[in-house]
């Protein structure tokens, strides 16, 4: 019979609360909620406040901001170790864009009045924290350069060479088939138009797709994006 992981050895695998010393990873073992969210469950939704910052377990989630048409586009995939809140917890404004499970999630909940006591008492979860949100800044930043100087074409590539990675034969590969419409909304084109730029991209040898739906990217995709 599987043994239940307490929150204390969940807490400790968190990169978040390495810093903690023994007495404050308890204080929040005991703050701190498990939830398991199905694939398309929202852990936070745009325009609301959830009070909490959650901090992905297992699973997969992504960011999705839409506008006031419903039109869709795709800010970046959380993973294992990731979390999100913190920045509706820090100034008190609604969430910027919406987090949806992409796959069965597991996540730790820290409320708002723990998240607090957590940061005077730890100046190095404090910095954590801050970096975190420095590096969000800057790949906000690198996204909105993308989308203001690059055309579709440049889009594309640079997107396929994120979800690219070496394999045994140091082949830049995608292993996971991603859809025309996901890239589409990555990259604030049609899927139409992501389409024909696949289609191009493949005639011209910058991209080849094998039997078994994996990706093989060829390095020089690197001059387009």
């Amino acid at each position: 019979m599987a043994t239940m992981v307490s929150n204390l050895e969940l807490i400790r695998r968190v990169p978040l609360f390495s810093m903690l010393t023994a007495a404050q990873a308890e204080s929040v073992a005991d703050a701190v909620v498990k939830c398991r969210l199905k694939r398309g469950e929202p852990i936070v939704e745009q325009g609301k406040k959830s009070n909490a910052l959650s901090i992905i377990l297992t699973g997969r989630a992504r960011v999705v901001t839409s506008d006031s048409r419903g039109r869709e586009v795709i800010l970046a995939t959380m993973h294992p170790g990731d979390y999100v809140g913190e920045m509706s917890l820090i100034d008190n404004e609604p969430h910027s864009a919406t987090v949806c499970a992409e796959i069965q999630t597991d996540v730790l909940v820290l409320g708002r009045v723990e998240f607090a006591r957590c940061l005077p008492e730890n100046s190095s979860m404090a910095y954590a924290v801050m970096k975190g949100l420095v590096q969000r800044l800057r790949h906000a930043d690198r996204k909105i350069e993308s989308l203001a100087l690059m055309d579709v074409y440049g889009r594309v590539a640079r997107a396929l060479l994120e979800f690219a990675s070496l394999d045994s034969m140091q082949n830049l590969v995608i292993r996971d088939k991603v859809s025309r419409q996901d890239l589409a909304k990555m990259v604030g084109a049609s899927r139409e138009m992501v389409s024909r730029v696949m289609k191009d991209l493949e005639e011209r040898g910058f991209i080849e797709t094998r039997t078994d739906g994996s990706m093989v990217v060829k390095e020089r995709l690197n001059s387009l994006g």
